[in-house]
């Protein structure tokens, strides 16, 4: 197998598996059913498929080049995530029974995923710069690109659906009264913490 394939792989999967808020939006959504986890993995996909099209189309040099649009995006990406998270600690008013077995349909844990994702405008940027330098020289950089931005699509489709499985499986201890009042708080506060980083950074560089 070409080695350069083999370290895109190891350096794609640390960074689709490092916890951020993909991660945890994933978990909550696990928390309600395993199919809600899934279909908002699926999501999480699907915005990573996103951002490695526009890098694979070099639309995401945009960012770069207009940072009015790029301080934009930050702040919305932040002010979504933070309002996911204020919601979860919102819901620890509610009794445990209903924090714990609150029905979702599958267009909104597949919305969150997206969106959260989506929102992110560094990972487009990321990408721009990273999958070039797996390109060999002399090589067609297309269908090299896109063959890159695959591996880290199906690393997604692979890690955060085994993400929600796992947080299933141990969903009979993690759905009790008590522990999902402190998973709900864990991951209401995870998020509004990373929301209030996400808006923060852009806020202090203007």
């Amino acid at each position: 197998m070409d080695g350069q394939i083999v370290a895109f792989t190891g350096v794609a999967a640390g960074m689709v598996a490092v916890p951020g808020a993909d991660f945890t939006v994933v978990v909550r959504n696990a928390l309600v059913a395993r199919r809600a986890g899934i279909v908002c993995a699926i999501g999480v996909a699907c915005g990573l498929l996103l951002h490695t099209a526009l890098a694979v189309a070099g639309v995401a040099a945009v960012l770069t080049a207009v940072p009015a649009l790029f301080h934009a995006l930050r702040l919305l990406g932040g002010g979504y995530v933070l309002y996911l998270g204020v919601r979860d600690l919102l819901e620890l008013r509610k009794a445990p029974q209903v924090t714990a077995h609150v029905p979702e349909s599958d267009g909104r844990p597949l919305r969150q995923g997206f969106v959260t994702n989506a929102l992110n405008p560094k990972a487009p940027i990321t990408f721009l710069s990273l999958l070039p330098q797996f390109v060999p020289d002399g090589a067609s950089a297309l269908p090299r690109t896109s063959l890159l931005a695959l591996i880290v699509v199906g690393l997604a489709l692979v890690w955060f659906p085994a993400v929600a499985v796992l947080v299933d499986r141990l969903g009979r201890w993690l759905r009790r009264p008590r522990a999902a009042q402190a998973v709900t708080g864990v991951t209401g506060g995870a998020l509004t913490v990373l929301g209030v980083l996400l808006l923060a950074e852009p806020l202090l560089a203007a």
